[in-house]
């Protein structure tokens, strides 16, 4: 069955995650399409870290409004949510490494975040849709599962079932809180729901405190990680923006349902490098080869790596069907080109990599 889910323009829309580098692009293109917005983060009062909120609310004036709410406090996000017909909620934990423990650091909030979001819907009778921040890692655990879907191009019918706590437990964490939440969403009938699955994020941000594993990513093409030679990892990669825009036709298209690939195209590591030594020339230790999959695996601990994940990761190719965005959201993809040099040059801009001739 397909709902038709009209939103009242004048009515305030919640984002959940606000100053997140998601979340922020999200606040800034309602702001810009006229919306007003309740925008959720940990601390409304902190210091440093929210510039770029402020900045967006300065040039909207009377339209954001930054609330405290926090995914592991129950019932803290019902005071954000009053009047609101739309959620975004895009409020989850990203970090691939440098965690102890995966079931507190990535599935508990994730989990639990979501629940305590939705059970805040469940109390709030004037949410109509939520739209969620799922991602294609919900959709499939490890590359080498392209063998086994047709024409080896994932769609948004197929359900990441291979990840767990101790093998991938980011994409785990992605699965189970989306699974959870379309357990929500069937078990009710006043809102709908819509989700949308990026696959690695770039382009610039909107705040120069973000540090997340785009970066992290990105970080690898500086710092000299991949000089001797890139892993052959294919992944999904989507222009920042592009995804803020998804979310917002996800959540003002009456006739938009299910889950939404927002992916523009899959590159490799190589590809990336190939991309930004076009643009910045002999500067940066960019990657010039592929590195042998058995040098990967001998090295991987040591870059954080576990050798499971090189097994079933490197060598295979990855491809996503985005033709249900452009169909039926409309929306249309920035070229990679753009997007990966323009979150490289911030990156110069903002200090973050030193010029290192090789």
């Amino acid at each position: 069955m397909t709902s038709s889910t009209a939103i009242n323009p004048e009515a305030p829309v919640l984002v959940t995650g606000a100053s997140g580098y998601i979340g922020s692009w999200i606040v800034r293109s309602l702001l810009e399409a006229g919306r007003t917005v309740h925008g959720t983060v940990r601390n409304p009062q902190k210091a440093s870290g929210l510039e770029h909120l402020h900045k967006l609310s300065d040039d909207h004036p009377g339209r954001l409004t930054l609330f405290k709410a926090d995914l592991l406090d129950p019932g803290s996000f019902d005071e954000a949510m009053a009047g609101c017909e739309l959620v975004m909620h895009t409020a989850s934990p990203f970090l691939l490494t440098g965690f102890k423990d995966a079931q507190e650091a990535l599935v508990r909030p994730a989990l639990e975040g979501t629940r305590n979001v939705l059970d805040s819907v469940n109390r709030t009778p004037s949410v109509k849709r939520v739209v969620l921040t799922s991602s294609v890692v919900a959709i499939y655990g490890d590359n080498c599962e392209s063998r086994n879907v047709p024409g080896g191009v994932f769609t948004g019918e197929h359900w990441n079932t291979t990840s767990s706590v101790e093998h991938q437990p980011y994409p785990y964490s992605k699965t189970v809180a989306e699974q959870e939440a379309w357990r929500y969403q069937k078990a009710q009938d006043r809102w709908d729901m819509v989700t949308i699955h990026p696959g690695l994020v770039l382009g610039p941000a909107l705040t120069s405190a973000s540090d997340s594993a785009s970066l992290s990513t990105m970080k690898q093409f500086t710092d000299g990680t991949l000089l001797a030679g890139a892993p052959d990892l294919t992944m999904g990669v989507v222009d920042v923006r592009d995804v803020a825009d998804a979310h917002l036709r996800a959540g003002f298209t009456p006739e938009a349902h299910g889950r939404y690939i927002a992916n523009a195209d899959s590159l490799t590591l190589l590809q990336i490098g190939k991309i930004l030594r076009r643009r910045y020339g002999q500067l940066y230790p960019f990657p010039r080869m592929t590195a042998p999959k058995v040098v990967i695996k001998a090295v991987a601990p040591v870059v954080g790596l576990t050798r499971k994940f090189v097994d079933l990761n490197v060598g295979y190719p990855l491809a996503f069907d985005n033709s249900r965005s452009r169909d039926e959201l409309g929306l249309t993809y920035r070229p990679l080109e753009q997007t990966i040099t323009e979150h490289f040059q911030q990156m110069i801009d903002d200090g973050l990599v030193r010029r290192m001739p090789v």
